[in-house]
């Protein structure tokens, strides 16, 4: 699949067949294309937690308000680590870590949809109960939940700008 092609067929899934686990063969390809995620001075601040199990699934689930979230059969809780980010000192030191671990989780959706699996940006969930359910330190920070497993919901048809809306010279 070309890459538009892949880019049109990626969507927010937010039913899933939770009778149907994600293959480990899936999981670990998906896992490898969000290593070579590309990062601010190649820092790679971040960490990965995969929640598969019936228990921790119910805690992830619960830093989150909509019930949706549990027909998800695999939850990618996509972290950031503050102290290994980089940040532009020379300037203003701004903190990359959140451009870092957004690139690395569109890596993660991209790949998913490659292999036939819906995911869902998760931002909108409470971050303190989910550092707490994962005993985080206090420098890392939970920035997106990705629940991941095979869709029920086709999706919709996509709503984008037209190009002459985002595109200026």
């Amino acid at each position: 699949m070309d890459f538009l092609s892949l880019a049109k067929a990626r969507h927010s899934v937010r039913k899933y067949d939770v009778s149907r686990p994600v293959e480990q063969d899936k999981l670990d390809y998906v896992m490898e294309c969000v290593r070579m995620a590309p990062s601010a001075v190649n820092y790679q601040p971040w960490k990965f937690y995969i929640a598969k199990e019936a228990t921790m699934l119910e805690a992830v689930s619960s830093c989150y308000a909509n019930e949706w979230l549990k027909t998800a059969p695999c939850i990618i809780v996509a972290c950031v680590d503050h102290r290994q980010s980089w940040h532009r000192q020379r300037y203003d030191n701004k903190d990359h870590a959140d451009i870092d671990i957004a690139i690395a989780v569109d890596h993660l959706c991209l790949a998913a949809t490659e292999q036939g699996l819906g995911t869902c940006w998760i931002c909108n969930f409470d971050a303190d109960k989910c550092r707490e359910v994962l005993q985080l330190d206090a420098e890392v920070e939970p920035a997106v939940l990705i629940p991941i497993g095979y869709a029920i919901d086709p999706g919709r048809e996509k709503k984008r700008k037209n190009m002459d809306e985002i595109v200026f010279s």
